[in-house]
């Protein structure tokens, strides 16, 4: 799976995560819902650091090839 597509995937999980913890109406499944959509979206900002330094690198890179 790309980071990209990973990504989307972990921010798909969230969305998912929050809309079912919305639509709980017993407490406990809502705050598992909500422990799930936090796991998710941790895992998500990892991913997107995880992209910018690649990007960074790359660039670094990029730079130190045309010099």
């Amino acid at each position: 799976m790309s980071s990209i597509s990973q990504l989307q995937f972990y921010l798909a999980r969230v969305n998912q995560a929050r809309t079912e913890g919305e639509a709980a109406t017993l407490n406990h499944v809502r705050e598992r819902c909500q422990r799930s959509e936090a796991a998710w979206q941790e895992m998500a900002d990892r991913a997107s650091r995880a992209d910018a330094m690649r990007a960074k690198l790359l660039r670094e890179k990029l730079a130190c090839s045309l010099v």
